[in-house]
């Protein structure tokens, strides 16, 4: 498992002659508590529950798969993309739940960065979220990043749209929110595929009791798996 004591070791590079590593990240956690839910349970603890079942899927189908917590450990933004970066992964996923100020909204929904988060602000935050380059000078390192994270915005407009399609199979269309742009944190820097999917508003008097039931969780760790297996077999 992946945690704060490994992120920053050296890790050798992706290339396709290497096993495929994929960085799950279940949102929030420790004093982070995340939105609450209408029964009680709280964002950190849907979202871990949920990358533990997605995590256990991917196994089973021989690969690798590391958490940024798994347990009720609170990380920063930055540690969970730079963890991702430093393991250079060949995809990561930030799992979260939705909340609304009425409670009245419901659905799902997928993002991925837009173009000022990967061209701007990730560039800000390129000197402490480095992907490990033996043999490679730090400038021209640093240049690689750039050039991966731009590359990388089709695959992960790819994997979310993917996602999407996974969770509405299995939840229906009507909650179907699309696939949306943010420069969320958490996605900021990452030198990889990266998305953000929120599984469903956790707030809702309906929804937020369904997404706390086991064999819903169940569904969505199914779609999410599934999503990430067929864009790993691409």
């Amino acid at each position: 498992m992946l945690t704060l004591a490994t992120a920053g070791a050296a890790a050798e590079p992706r290339s396709s002659g290497n096993p495929a590593v994929v960085v799950l990240d279940p949102g929030h956690g420790g004093s982070n508590a995340g939105a609450k839910g209408t029964i009680g349970i709280h964002e950190k603890e849907l979202t871990l529950s949920i990358a533990k079942l997605v995590a256990t899927r991917l196994r089973d189908r021989n690969i690798t798969v590391e958490l940024t917590r798994t347990s009720d450990a609170t990380l920063t933004l930055r540690q969970r993309v730079a963890a991702a970066d430093r393991r250079a992964a060949d995809l990561f996923v930030s799992i979260h739940a939705n909340a609304s100020p009425t409670r009245t909204q419901r659905g799902y929904e997928t993002y991925v960065l837009t173009a000022r988060g990967i061209d701007i602000d990730a560039r800000a935050l390129r000197s402490d979220t480095t992907t490990p380059r033996p043999g490679v000078d730090p400038d021209t390192a640093l240049v690689l990043d750039d050039v991966e994270r731009g590359a990388s915005q089709w695959e992960a407009a790819d994997l979310a749209a993917r996602m999407q399609r996974a969770i509405r199979d299995r939840r229906g269309p009507e909650g179907d929110r699309g696939v949306r742009q943010d420069a969320h944190h958490v996605l900021l820097g990452a030198t990889m595929p990266a998305v953000l999917v929120e599984v469903g508003f956790i707030d809702h008097p309906i929804e937020g009791r369904q997404i706390s039931e086991p064999n819903v969780q169940a569904q969505l760790a199914d779609a999410i798996a599934d999503a990430i297996t067929e864009q790993l077999a691409d």
